[in-house]
């Protein structure tokens, strides 16, 4: 299998078009024509990383973080960017980034915190806005079912976990062939009237290519009169962060124990303590900082995530425990993660799972 189909099989499962705008993900490097030999699982694309994947014969690297994040302007190995990505090139391996398209994903990087701590009545912290949209189609009776069955093919009607979801209202349609026209029924300068459906779905915004593709190759009509309207929906199934709660709510002390024993933590940042019990928890793997005043207004109790500064702890103003775990620590199941998914979906060569080191982050205790 060529390395374009194996990103081809990752993408169904987690789509590239969820990521966020500033982000580099995708095929950083590698020629997609070429066969997989095997792949290793990673978080960061060090040069260790890549000696790893020459030593198992591994020549695709599915990491989480794109070593590749700014251009470069030269590879001539002069800092760990460059010698990650030029020894990559020099031994025929490519690297593919998946980052925040598994941060924005249901069961991705946020999921993998949850179920960590055991958080129930799991909601995005951060949901996306305006990228939903509603496709109206109209369609003679006979065909509406061959038109609905295409655009649920092509992904369309998947409303969190519902799929094919459709709404279809009976009507008469009308039109007057004219001259040039090649009508499917009727004659040309002639009214017809047509007992018709008309058909509504809705969809991510990315899937819209396809998706009227596929419309338009099952529709009968040589003219296909469909109409696609942005809506205001927010997409409560996609997003930054998470948040959930926990069977029982936990001293403030005890809670923050419990957090170290799961995540094998050496420490916790914290803002002060506010003498109430931690049901409710948010979390943002990475840096999260972003996501504390979303999760203030959950009526989170307490919210883990990494990289928070001086001035944002103060915004906990005693409503809230944050909580930074570390960049690395919050976000260490991605590997697993992202191991267990390509190992269902390949079969037929090695996946491996780096044993490297790559948090650049230590501790004197």
């Amino acid at each position: 299998m060529t390395i374009s189909k194996v990103i081809a099989k990752i993408e169904e499962r987690i789509p590239l078009q969820q990521a966020e705008d500033f982000d580099n993900v995708g095929l950083l490097c590698g020629v997609p024509d070429r066969n997989v030999s095997g792949i290793l699982v990673c978080h960061d694309t060090l040069e260790n990383v890549v000696d790893e994947a020459i030593e198992k014969n591994c020549n695709l690297i599915v990491c989480f973080h794109p070593i590749i994040f700014s251009g470069l302007k030269s590879l001539t190995g002069k800092n760990y960017v460059e010698r990650a990505v030029l020894k990559a090139i020099e031994n025929k391996i490519a690297i593919y980034a998946i980052h925040t398209a598994f941060d924005n994903d249901f069961f991705g990087v946020n999921r993998g915190i949850c179920d960590q701590l055991g958080l129930k009545n799991l909601k995005i912290l951060q949901p996306k806005k305006n990228n939903l949209k509603q496709l109206t189609v109209f369609v003679p009776k006979d065909y509406s079912e061959k038109v609905k069955e295409a655009l649920f093919s092509a992904g369309a009607g998947n409303i969190g976990f519902y799929d094919e979801c459709s709404f279809k209202i009976n009507g008469n349609g009308t039109f007057r062939p004219i001259e040039g026209s090649n009508p499917f029924s009727g004659q040309q300068n002639i009214r017809e009237n047509a007992d018709e459906d008309m058909v509504s779905v809705i969809f991510e915004d990315y899937k819209q290519g396809q998706i009227v593709n596929a419309m338009k190759t099952a529709h009968p009509y040589e003219e296909v009169a469909h109409q696609i309207y942005s809506l205001e929906n927010t997409n409560h199934y996609s997003g930054l962060g998470m948040y959930g709660d926990l069977d029982e709510p936990m001293d403030e002390k005890d809670f923050l124990k419990f957090v170290k024993e799961k995540f094998s933590l050496e420490m916790i940042r914290h803002s002060g303590f506010n003498n109430k019990k931690i049901k409710r928890v948010g979390v943002l793997g990475g840096s999260g900082a972003s996501g504390i005043r979303s999760a203030i207004s959950k009526k989170c109790d307490a919210y883990l995530t990494g990289d928070v500064k001086y001035h944002d702890f103060f915004l906990a103003d005693s409503k809230m425990m944050i909580c930074d775990i570390g960049h690395f620590e919050s976000e260490q199941f991605v590997t697993q993660q992202l191991f267990e998914i390509l190992s269902q979906k390949f079969s037929t060569f090695a996946i491996s799972k780096s044993i490297e080191k790559t948090n650049p982050v230590n501790y004197f205790i």
